[in-house]
């Protein structure tokens, strides 16, 4: 998977925008819930879930979800509500899918983003090797596999084990898996993600590294105003994750 592919995962995590709904509660708080969780609350009556669970999570989380809640003005306005939405997928959707999901972010670790170098200009290949290779180097030394890179959009295969390398240190609960997930997809680098969420990077340096060849034509030709846009929503996105991750190590 070249870079380019790297950069149509990202885009592809977006969700749609959905037509905005007018603010119909004075407050929102938490409660108690089940299992040491905390229920969010509009009025004092729990927020369900669009398949309809209740929306709980840890503390921390469930205090941050409120505080989306609260933030909203005249309309409701998911987008820009990360962490509702990365709750309501982990209790809908990856409770569900745990496995298929697992396989997703194993897939994408025999394609990341760290391993397809660009072989030219010069100066792209050396950003790249001084802030991809330190990441390749860890994961290989903690994975206890070599990890294989090369220039160009030609595949390369990885060593078999470390599939089931990666798979061992991913989470089994839906929430974590699910922030997780995510990290991974708007990175486009299962490597990244997993270093973040087991406090071996912190979230800066790895959207940093994440986003090298396009820092680098930003440099060369400038950004535009639909690319920033684009790049501060999934900044947003990729923010709730590393803060799930954070909260549940």
């Amino acid at each position: 998977m070249s870079a380019k592919a790297n950069d149509n995962v990202r885009e592809g995590a977006q969700p749609a925008s959905p037509a905005p709904m007018q603010r119909f509660y004075k407050e929102a708080s938490t409660g108690i819930g089940a299992d040491g969780l905390r229920t969010v609350l509009l009025d004092g009556r729990p927020v369900r879930t669009p398949a309809r669970n209740a929306l709980m999570a840890p503390p921390a989380v469930a205090d941050a979800i409120a505080a989306e809640w609260n933030a909203q003005e005249t309309h409701i306005k998911p987008l820009t509500m990360p962490l509702t939405r990365l709750v309501n997928t982990a209790i809908d959707g990856v409770s569900q899918t745990v496995g298929p999901v697992q396989d997703e972010i194993v897939s994408i670790a025999g394609n990341d983003l760290l391993v397809y170098r660009a072989d030219r200009p010069e100066g792209l290949v050396a950003r790249q090797g001084a802030l991809w290779d330190p990441l390749v180097r860890d994961a290989a030394e903690r994975f206890g596999v070599p990890i294989a890179v090369t220039a160009g959009v030609m595949p390369v295969r990885q060593d078999a084990r470390l599939a089931e390398a990666v798979r061992r240190v991913l989470p089994g609960a839906p929430l974590p898996l699910a922030a997780l997930h995510q990290l991974t997809t708007l990175t486009g680098s299962a490597l990244i993600a997993i270093g973040v969420a087991h406090a071996r990077l912190s979230f800066a340096d790895g959207w940093q590294a994440a986003h090298v060849d396009e820092d680098w034509n930003i440099m060369e030709w400038g950004e535009d105003e639909e690319a920033a846009a684009r790049r501060a929503r999934r900044l947003r996105d990729a923010e709730a994750a590393a803060f799930v991750l954070e909260d549940m190590r």
